[in-house]
């Protein structure tokens, strides 16, 4: 209900209607008229009230604002408040959605609307991006609906299928086969073949690299000496397509990489003690002083320390087996990925790590990886397999007499 206040000052007589406003944090908002008459009329449309609200306070982003402050503070559907972690995700969710140009408030908007925000989603970031994004603006509009601010959720029905321009997922090797291809390396850098051990004094700590620090191998066989920190790499170097000694292909793509101790001392005493000296400051140079080829280092340490760990296929041609890797060096660059992700480290740092100049193809790369963490997250309820999958099981042993 409306009620009426009149007041009296310098400039004389005014009547002023105060009236209910979900909007503002006193719960009522107010109209001065310089009639009573007018005040009466105001105060019995509870329609104009509405259209007032509608109008002055909600706009889109004011909206997701409010949204992000409910599920911060009070918690959604009466549930309680979301943790700080899964409030900085969807602050992040959030201003994906404020980015678009939306050209109307939150109580005009209509179905047709919606459709248009989730073509511009899927173009500009990606259809894993999108389909989260939009999963969470219903409950925006699902919010704002409960709260009055417009009649219905016009989004019902508008969705994203979570399909990635990778028609396969990418292959990863599982932590027991990174672990065995290092291995390898290990023996065949220890190889009684003298011509073995001096080729693997180098490719060993390539290896060790590629796994530990993500990078593309056109970036690794750049790599500069002076790139070398006392903590990790700074990536500025890169060979092009045309097997050119280049800078990175996108800003993005120069980044800072820690990487462990271990992996750091071989990379810095090859540089210092073994590598050839070389116009161009390579960690890794060839015999005469130039960058590798991506072909030979495929070949030669890659697919080498492949077959050494087992790690291979096979296939007939023409009445004889042929060995294949089971992998590429592309992969080693996947599984740095994904342990990141089954880390639950923040993906907008795992796309800086990566490289990616958009975070959407981080999605569309990885996506299911990310979703098969969320499924496990949200299905694991039992608590002896959560004790187990944090290895605290052999902390309690039951004692029989």
């Amino acid at each position: 209900m409306a009620d009426i206040r009149k007041r009296s000052g310098k400039k004389g007589t005014s009547y002023l209607v105060r009236y209910p406003d979900t909007t503002s944090p006193s719960g009522f908002a107010y109209a001065t008229f310089p009639t009573l008459k007018e005040a009466r009329a105001y105060s019995q449309n509870s329609g104009h009230w509405k259209s007032q609200t509608d109008t002055d306070g909600k706009s889109v982003p004011a909206a997701v604002d409010l949204w992000l402050k409910v599920c911060q503070v009070e918690g959604r559907n009466g549930r309680d408040p979301v943790s700080p972690a899964t409030y900085k995700y969807y602050v992040y969710i959030s201003n994906i959605m404020k980015d678009y140009s939306w050209g109307k408030g939150i109580a005009a908007l209509t179905t047709p609307d919606i459709i248009n925000f989730r073509s511009w989603l899927i173009r500009e970031k990606g259809r894993y991006l999108a389909a989260k994004t939009l999963t969470y603006f219903h409950a925006v509009l699902s919010e704002m609906t409960s709260r009055g601010y417009m009649q219905s959720n016009v989004a019902v029905g508008v969705g994203v299928r979570k399909e990635t321009r990778y028609t396969e997922p990418v292959a990863i090797p599982s932590q027991k086969e990174i672990e065995d291809l290092l291995t390898a390396a290990d023996a065949l850098a220890n190889s009684k073949n003298a011509q073995i051990a001096k080729a693997w004094e180098r490719y060993r700590p390539m290896l060790y690299l590629a796994v530990d620090s993500g990078m593309r191998p056109q970036e690794y066989l750049a790599l500069a000496g002076s790139s070398i920190t006392k903590t990790g790499i700074q990536v500025e170097r890169a060979i092009d397509r045309g097997g050119e000694l280049s800078v990175p292909k996108t800003p993005a793509s120069r980044r800072f990489i820690d990487i462990s101790p271990e992996t750091l001392d071989m990379v810095t005493h090859y540089r210092d003690h073994l590598a050839v000296e070389n116009e161009y400051d390579l960690v890794f140079p060839t015999s005469n002083g130039h960058w590798q080829s991506l072909d030979n280092w495929r070949q030669r340490c890659f697919v080498a320390a492949s077959e050494k760990a087992g790690l291979v296929t096979t296939e007939q041609v023409n009445g004889e087996t042929v060995l294949h890797p089971k992998y590429s060096p592309y992969s080693l660059r996947h599984f740095f990925a994904s342990m990141l992700i089954a880390e639950r480290i923040d993906i907008a740092r795992i796309k800086t790590l990566m490289g990616h100049t958009d975070i959407s193809t981080t999605f569309d790369v990885y996506a299911h990886l990310i979703q098969r963490v969320e499924d496990e997250s949200n299905n694991r309820t039992g608590m002896i397999s959560r004790m187990r999958g944090r290895n605290l099981c052999d902390k309690f042993v039951t004692h029989t007499h």
